[in-house]
């Protein structure tokens, strides 16, 4: 959302007032002053052993005093996060309009991935305006029973972000990763996080991430690993000590992203990554078996391969042992934005209140 709130911050007749839950305090901070973002409201909920009971009690009520203290005529949430869902319902219940960013995800599956899939369709079911990021998402909205005059297809927002964040001579501030001679290894970055993957599935990735290492003389792995100790205890016992694997702390967006640039490869059970890596032509190799982003599937940018061990070591063997499949890959059109997402939605915005009588043109990527 960061760079939706610098692009209606700078819009005649929009007052953009940014109100955060911190259900996640690190992760936020350090977005915020990378695109100098002061919250006008700060709910600080984030406490120690939190469930998702606790996250979406405390939104809601710390949501009622914001929305009655700024009274706004729209209000904006972003994806599948539980603060979205929970702003949106606090929002409904003083009858304020709401528009869902990054509308119409969908997997099928409420499960899969949990609470993400219920959230943005709870969200959605919400909504009074829709910014979908492509036009599959519209078709999900449409299926749904939307309104077609209330969807907007925007591209992401996330990819505004991300162009805006990558620099070509960006330094690492991280002793390891400013190590790493980028340009005479291959880089595999890793993430992993889903609840639905914790334990032997998340073995069977990171024990066929060693024999990869162990195969190939330059392949380094890349891990920023997730504090939670259920993905922490498996990492270090099957990854821990190993050679040119790199297990690091959680990193902040900026250098998160300036990694992805200069990596050769991403494995991933993140549902984000699949729309950023590709922008930077980046392959992306998804450790799940059900996506609610199928257009990178269908563009090529990225294969659902799961977390069986044989498999995950195939697709990665194959990507970098025969050239034509890494580059098909690689250089295979990203469907998910143009950096533009923010500018459709800001004319989206001043249409739906009259500033404007003219609707923003629908993103096409295959234009």
């Amino acid at each position: 959302m960061a760079p939706l709130v610098k692009e209606l911050a700078q819009a005649e007749g929009i007052q953009p007032l940014v109100a955060v839950t911190a259900q996640h305090r690190e992760m936020l901070d350090q977005v915020l002053e990378l695109f100098g973002i002061v919250p006008d409201f700060d709910l600080n909920i984030m406490q120690a052993g939190q469930t998702l009971y606790d996250i979406t009690a405390r939104a809601i009520k710390g949501l009622e005093e914001v929305l009655a203290q700024a009274q706004p005529d729209l209000v904006l949430v972003h994806g599948d996060t539980t603060t979205t869902f929970a702003a949106a319902l606090a929002a409904f219940y003083k009858q304020i309009p709401v528009g869902h960013v990054e509308a119409g995800l969908r997997t099928g599956n409420k499960y899969s991935p949990f609470p993400e899939e219920m959230n943005r369709r709870l969200a959605g079911a919400i909504a009074d305006w829709h910014f979908a990021p492509t036009a599959t998402s519209e078709q999900n909205l449409l299926r749904e029973g939307i309104q077609p005059e209330r969807i907007f297809v925007t591209g992401n927002t996330v990819i505004d972000a991300l162009l805006q964040t990558v620099k070509d001579d960006y330094r690492f501030h991280d002793e390891q990763l400013a190590a790493i001679p980028f340009n005479q290894r291959r880089v595999l970055l890793v993430t992993t996080h889903r609840r639905e993957n914790w334990g032997e599935p998340l073995r069977q990735v990171y024990l066929a991430l060693r024999q990869l290492v162990e195969e190939f003389s330059d392949v380094e792995v890349v891990f920023p690993v997730h504090k939670n100790p259920a993905v922490r205890q498996v990492v270090e016992e099957v990854l821990g000590g190993v050679e040119r694997v790199h297990l690091v702390e959680p990193l902040d967006y900026e250098p998160f992203i300036n990694l992805m640039a200069r990596s050769y490869l991403v494995l991933t059970d993140s549902g984000g990554l699949q729309e950023e890596a590709p922008s930077l032509g980046k392959p992306v190799l998804v450790l799940r078996d059900t996506t609610e982003r199928p257009e990178a599937v269908v563009a090529g940018t990225v294969r659902l391969v799961g977390t069986d061990r044989e498999r995950l070591y195939a697709n990665v063997k194959e990507l970098l042992t025969v050239q034509e499949a890494y580059q098909r890959m690689a250089q295979a059109v990203n469907p998910y934005g143009d950096g533009q997402a923010c500018r459709r939605i800001k004319q989206a915005i001043n249409w739906i209140f009259g500033f404007s009588d003219q609707k923003p043109a629908k993103y096409d990527y295959s234009v």
